[in-house]
């Protein structure tokens, strides 16, 4: 099967999961993708290959509720079994000092914080990815994910790591980075 056959079968299993809304949803993932420097939900709906208007950026955002389980393993599907599999794992705090109302909020580790302070109160999230080449500068989340209150970042990526080998190929070898 030729590359391009392959990436419109892919995008296709993918248009299939998302639900409602899903021609918005698609545009704009895709210009998502090819907007450089979108700096809010304004530039994507400008953007070439978002043809409709600009209520429908909100309707993909709050309409689309994609299966996870079934993406993730639509992800793993692309990993070729022949290499070893790289996954990579990520803490990233968001920051949100000033939401006093939002629940379940943590301290959360960020040094580029401004005044230095390497603390901040928000939400810490876990990825965890594929990296599929070792030259390559991209990657492939396979789970993305809100750390809880009672959770920690390396619990959470222990489960999150145990959830998606379940699905990888059988002797994989499998090598996990941060």
């Amino acid at each position: 099967m030729n590359v391009v056959t392959q990436l419109q079968e892919f995008r296709q299993a993918i248009y299939k999961n998302l639900c409602k809304a899903q021609d918005a949803t698609f545009e704009l993932m895709d210009a998502l993708l090819l907007t450089r420097k979108a700096q809010s939900l304004a530039d994507l709906s400008l953007s070439c290959v978002f043809r409709r208007q600009w209520p429908s950026v909100y309707e993909a955002l709050q309409d689309t509720r994609p299966e996870r389980e079934q993406l993730m393993k639509l992800y793993i599907a692309q990993i070729q079994p022949s290499e070893p599999i790289v996954l990579a794992g990520d803490h990233t705090s968001w920051s949100r000092p000033s939401a006093k109302t939002l629940k379940e909020r943590t301290y959360e580790h960020s040094p580029s914080q401004l005044g230095g302070r390497p603390v901040t109160v928000g939400y810490g999230y876990s990825t965890l990815a594929w990296i599929p080449e070792a030259q390559g500068s991209w990657d492939v989340p396979l789970r993305h994910e809100r750390i809880t209150s009672w959770d920690s970042p390396i619990s959470q990526a222990v489960q999150q790591l145990s959830s998606v080998s379940a699905h990888l190929p059988p002797l994989s070898a499998i090598v996990v980075g941060q």
